[in-house]
């Protein structure tokens, strides 16, 4: 059977089989002669046989035997073929199969028609004795014994399924090969990273296999040895990670134990009693226990910082320390510093109330900070723009103070020795903050200002006027009423002291009579000038200013507070002076 179809006549054998194709004497193979190399197939139509033998229908059979009468050896001898030595005519095995099972039978075929492919190894010791050595027999009389007349020859055919291709032999060519290797010094090794183990890729993949065939042993032994050695170095270096993982383990298991115990068992190093002298700490907004030791311990306070959370932890408010300056003493145990920074002396805060003009917040900055008094005030002056106001708080004209307003009412850290301009530069910040929750652009024009600055200036107004917070919203609206120009009241003017006081740069209930405060010329005096004043005159808290954004409703247009319990309002004149002859009486009588 051919790879391209399968021929009616006898299927070859496999290329492999000494017997495969026709040989002629001593293993080479006969070719037909030339001149008949043209035949008829069965259709009448001409088909050439390379081989020069008759075809059936297009697939003839290339090894199909010229007639047994054509018996030329000078014919023969001309188509010898070296690729084919150690091979039998194919006419002489079909002449003696022929011979010994008969023309008529087919048993050894494997379908009718078809040769079996049948072997048996004993063709190593007598077909391979003839090919190598004895000179085939001549198929045409000759006297050489037929090597195919025995039963070996031709063994019964099995059936399908059961049949095997001759095992390939085994040929030991390495004694011969180092036979005929002729003395001389050895080759010199290989240094190709694939034989010297250096290449990347995984060595252990090849140790397992078996070695080449007829490999020299001095070269297996080079490689097995090559390959322990691998291996040792591979199981050294695992062995070496272990070992660093094992004692990194123990090491950290050890520190953070003695850490455990330093922390729960032995004793911390610490000073004892009160200590002595006067130092001043800045504990930053939102620091722990373990922050607050460092920064003491840095500044000699305390001598080690697990001693301080250690006594922060003991008493029970000692999470309660808040940030802010704090005047302390060196070398207190840590016990004492948790005590003392828990009390309201020891903590050297500035605190600026509600309602303070500026002019107060530089006076305590100077005695705070230790400077000569007015310092804070001509810093503030001179460095306004770059202290964070807004872009609406800048350039406004005929303001006595541009920060009035916005050092915002709160705790502030000041420590002695610190600069003006960074207290100056926190309370603009806070400032900032408060005033950016609310939309104070929006609620000036909702109630019939310009902008917030007018805002501003407007719950500064409250703020001083307005002694009691559950007034503030009552004074609001006495303001809004003032402002108005048509009213028959004040004709537009504000005519509060406040204002007076603030550009004297005073704080008193005696400010004179009516007449002589319209006589003074300034922008500030709203006895005289009519409308708000250039700007804030003092620093409200938020309840003044959400008083100014919401003003209460009523038609008053003046007010007096006899006591901490009574503020009397009023519409009119007559009556607002009724409740300021009532006021007096009481001072009179409070005195």
């Amino acid at each position: 059977m051919t790879e391209y179809g399968r021929s009616p006549g006898s299927e070859p054998w496999h290329p492999g089989d000494p017997l495969y194709g026709d040989q002629g004497w001593d293993g080479r193979q006969q070719y037909p002669h030339p001149q008949q190399a043209s035949q008829y197939d069965q259709g009448g139509h001409v088909h050439q046989d390379p081989y020069g033998q008759g075809g059936q229908e297009h697939g003839g059979d290339p090894y199909r035997q010229q007639p047994q009468g054509y018996a030329d050896p000078q014919h023969q001898q001309q188509y010898y073929q070296p690729q084919y030595q150690q091979q039998q005519p194919y006419d002489q095995y079909q002449q003696q199969h022929q011979q010994q099972y008969g023309a008529g039978q087919q048993g050894g075929y494997d379908t009718p028609g078809h040769l079996g492919q049948q072997y048996d190894g004993t063709w190593e010791t007598g077909q391979a004795a003839m090919a190598y050595g004895t000179p085939p027999a001549d198929p045409y009389g000759g006297q050489n014994p037929d090597l195919y007349g025995t039963p070996e020859a031709y063994p019964p055919p099995r059936p399908p399924g059961h049949r095997q291709d001759p095992p390939e032999p085994v040929v030991d060519w390495a004694p011969e090969e180092e036979a005929r290797r002729e003395p001389g010094p050895e080759p010199e090794e290989e240094n190709h990273p694939f034989f010297t183990g250096e290449d990347d890729r995984d060595d252990d993949a090849y140790d397992d296999e078996e070695p080449a065939r007829g490999r020299g042993s001095r070269g297996d032994d080079r490689d097995r040895r090559g390959k322990e050695k691998k291996r040792k170095g591979k199981n050294g270096v695992a062995c070496l990670v272990v070992a660093v993982v094992l004692v990194g383990g123990v090491g950290g298991v050890g520190y953070f134990g003695y850490q455990f115990w330093q922390g729960r068992f032995a004793e911390v190093p610490d000073y004892a009693g009160g200590g002595t002298g006067e130092v001043q700490v800045e504990i930053p907004k939102g620091s722990l226990g373990t922050q607050i030791g460092n920064i003491l311990k840095q500044a000699g306070v305390v001598k080690s910082v697990d001693a301080f959370v250690a006594a922060q932890q003991r008493n029970p408010d000692g999470n309660s320390i808040q940030d802010g300056v704090y005047t302390l003493k060196k070398e207190m145990s840590a016990e004492s510093a948790v005590a003392l920074m828990l009390t309201p002396a020891s903590q050297a805060k500035l605190i600026i109330p509600e309602g303070k003009r500026n002019a107060w917040v530089y006076e305590t900055l100077d005695q705070r900070i230790g400077l000569a008094p007015g310092t804070t005030k001509k810093i503030a002056l001179t460095k306004a723009d770059s202290l964070g106001l807004p872009a609406w708080a800048q350039k406004h004209p005929d303001i006595k103070d541009p920060l009035e307003g916005f050092l915002f009412p709160a705790s502030y850290p000041v420590a002695k020795g610190s600069k003006p301009e960074d207290a100056l530069r926190r309370m603009v910040t806070r400032a900032n903050q408060e005033y950016g929750k609310l939309d104070l652009d929006a609620k000036a024009k909702a109630v019939g200002l310009k902008d917030p600055w007018e805002l501003l200036t407007v719950a500064s107004l409250v703020q001083v006027e307005g002694k009691y917070k559950h007034d503030f919203d009552k004074v609001a609206r006495v303001v809004y009423n003032r402002l108005k120009p048509g009213n028959t009241e004040t004709v537009g003017r504000l005519e509060f002291d406040s204002t007076v006081n603030y550009l004297r740069g005073q704080s008193t209930l005696d400010v004179g009579t009516v007449e002589d405060m319209r006589k003074i010329d300034d922008p500030y005096n709203t006895y005289r000038m009519t409308g708000l004043v250039p700007g804030p005159i003092s620093n409200p808290g938020m309840e003044a200013l959400q008083s100014a954004i919401s003003p209460a409703d009523g038609p008053w247009y003046y007010f007096v507070s006899i006591n901490e319990d009574k503020t009397v309002f009023s519409v009119t004149n007559e009556e607002h002076n009724r409740n300021v002859a009532e006021y007096e009486k009481q001072r009179k009588q409070g005195q």
